[in-house]
């Protein structure tokens, strides 16, 4: 009887040790890689760095001029200081007694100065007071034509001379006489009203005092038949 081969154990045979080598090697392979897949996913310093420089305004970026800038506050000037007044003591109180004269009645240039030398201002005073006192000598001369056809009448030539009287310019009178409304034929009807009042008058010698007064031949007859002549 041949005597028969006897089996060698598994761990003696040679193709068992190339698979437990394989076998090693595929684990070992596998460790490594987990490795750098693990290093991989952590950040970079310097990538962190790149970040936080790009983070970073640059001084040489353009500046966005949307951006909300400060208000600028208004620069105060200087109040205006009122210039001092050159006129004397005596010349306001000129100035203001003219004032208070032309608040109540109308007066001339003349006739405001009179007025206030009469009151004991010098002609100087009294001059500076009416030169500076801003009157319109036309509208003043109007007014004291209103005032006198206010109680007595005149005619359109009688009512300049009596201006003139108050020392208004000839101008002045006239302008007074042109823009006072007066109907001069109304202005002759009371003149001769007044005139019979006190006196005994004819027709024709009605008509003859209305015309020494100024009035024209046409307003004469008119007030004198007015008042049933």
């Amino acid at each position: 009887m041949k005597e028969g081969k006897v089996k060698k154990p598994i761990y003696k045979r040679w193709w068992f040790w190339v698979i437990v080598i394989v076998v090693i090697f595929g684990i070992i392979g596998a460790a490594a890689g987990g490795d750098d897949a693990d290093q991989g996913t952590a950040p970079s310093s310097s990538a962190t760095s790149a970040d936080s420089a790009t983070s970073t305004p640059d001084a040489s970026d353009p500046v966005d001029s949307s951006a909300e800038q400060p208000e600028e506050q208004p620069v105060q000037q200087p109040e205006e200081q009122p210039a001092e007044s050159t006129a004397t003591v005596s010349q306001q109180n000129a100035l203001a007694s003219a004032k208070s004269y032309l608040d109540y009645t109308a007066f001339s240039y003349e006739g405001l100065i009179d007025q206030l030398e009469y009151e004991q201002f010098s002609t100087e005073d009294a001059t500076y007071a009416v030169d500076n006192c801003g009157a319109d000598w036309n509208e003043q001369a109007l007014l004291c034509a209103q005032s006198y056809l206010e109680y007595t009448a005149f005619s359109y030539s009688g009512l300049i001379d009596q201006l003139e009287y108050e020392q208004f310019t000839t101008e002045q009178a006239t302008y007074a006489a042109d823009n006072c409304g007066a109907d001069w034929n109304e202005q002759a009807a009371k003149s001769a009203e007044s005139y019979l009042a006190y006196s005994s008058f004819s027709r024709d010698g009605l008509i003859d005092q209305l015309e020494y007064e100024g009035f024209t031949h046409d307003q004469a007859v008119y007030g004198v038949e007015a008042n049933g002549f």
